[in-house]
């Protein structure tokens, strides 16, 4: 293999001893655009990794939620990562190199890392690398870490399923790089919460707020999305991202983390008992998620399903990133969905009531490509 020139980026606000950002530092460029704008640009031809979304900054009583959903639900994502953290370390053992994808990942994967160290007194390597739709993981990140680790079990982690696009982004990208380079790597994708049936491993199957996905770069060490533009990343460059250093007096990065962790203690041992019992699943990935997106789109004529996103986490992040046009609602007095009323009201998205969805909402977004001149 080629001498590697890349380095880990000292970037975010996390300790180096939980993670390593494969990622080149953009920090320098200005990348951001409106919403409106990298909407009407994506479905024009262009492609979401070229540019950012303007980092939302929520008002005070948004806030306000998120720490109350983090303390209601703290102990439910311990167990959840506990669940998850037991069954990678049966399958894969002292030589896990554990590689969370950019950024929902990242989170989840520092919180199995401090698991596994509180309960095998093992400090698994635990890298971020980005993994962009339609173009495939970081090859040149995965380079970097088959060099540090020769011997090493790569599992691959984030923080939740939707309707499963990324999980197949990432059975492609395993496929591509065994044909490149004749290295075969584990494509099952360890999650937090897996509503969509896109995976075997993963902690519950329940569509539940996971507090980490109310928030942006404040809840994810300060580092942006990941990107993938010619203009600022060449071939032998890793994706890049950028740091946002002036969000630091809002970073609740690593009080999310620690005040999780501080759960693990009280859930070890049923997280143990339901992992040992999750050694044979009665439903594999069979990507159920995909069925309703597709029943969805026809129903509510929707040009394509890449405008369709399933489960809790991806409502969100419709509401915090894109241009919302409305929010399938299962449920709308389950407390998991309180921050996604609160966000469409401020936003003023109509959310319909809509029984037939195994999810808890789903978001849908705004077809905009016929609005500009």
């Amino acid at each position: 293999m080629q001498e590697l020139m890349n380095k880990p980026a000292k970037m975010g606000s996390y300790s180096e001893e939980d993670v390593l950002f494969l990622l080149k530092d953009l920090s320098h460029v200005q990348l951001e655009d409106t919403t409106d704008n990298r909407e009407w640009k994506m479905q024009t031809g262009g492609h979401y990794s070229e540019s950012l979304p303007i980092e939302y900054q929520p008002p005070q009583h948004y806030v306000d939620l998120f720490w109350k959903a983090l303390h209601e639900y703290k102990q439910k994502v311990a167990l959840c990562i506990g669940i998850v953290s037991e069954q990678i370390y049966q399958l894969k053992g002292e030589q896990t190199v554990l590689v969370s994808l950019a950024r929902a990942g990242t989170p989840a994967g520092i919180l199995i890392k401090r698991y596994i160290k509180d309960r095998f007194n093992i400090s698994l390597p635990h890298y971020s690398v980005s993994i962009i739709r339609d173009r495939g993981i970081d090859e040149n990140a995965i380079h970097y870490i088959r060099k540090a680790h020769p011997n090493g079990n790569i599992q691959f982690i984030d923080g939740w399923t939707g309707k499963g696009a990324i999980s197949i982004e990432l059975t492609k990208a395993c496929a591509d790089y065994e044909r490149k380079y004749g290295v075969r790597m584990d494509d099952t994708v360890a999650v937090i919460a897996d509503p969509g049936y896109c995976t075997t491993l993963y902690g519950t199957r329940e569509d539940f707020l996971i507090p980490s996905a109310c928030l942006n770069s404040t809840v994810s060490g300060l580092v942006s999305r990941t990107v993938l533009n010619d203009l600022y990343i060449g071939k032998d460059d890793f994706h890049g991202a950028k740091f946002y250093r002036e969000l630091a007096d809002e970073d609740v990065s690593n009080q999310y983390i620690n005040i999780i962790e501080g759960e693990f203690p009280t859930i070890a041992n049923q997280a143990q008992k339901i992992a040992a019992e999750k050694q044979v699943d009665e439903i594999g990935a069979v990507f159920l998620g995909m069925e309703e997106v597709k029943k969805i789109q026809a129903e509510f004529s929707v040009e394509s399903t890449h405008f369709i996103k399933p489960g809790v986490g991806e409502t969100t992040r419709v509401l915090l990133r894109r241009v919302p046009w409305k929010i399938l609602m299962r449920d709308k007095t389950s407390p998991y969905v309180k921050h996604i009323l609160l966000l469409a009201e401020e936003k003023n998205v109509e959310v319909v009531e809509y029984a037939d969805l195994s999810y808890l909402c789903c978001g849908i977004i705004k077809t905009v490509k016929g609005s500009k001149k």
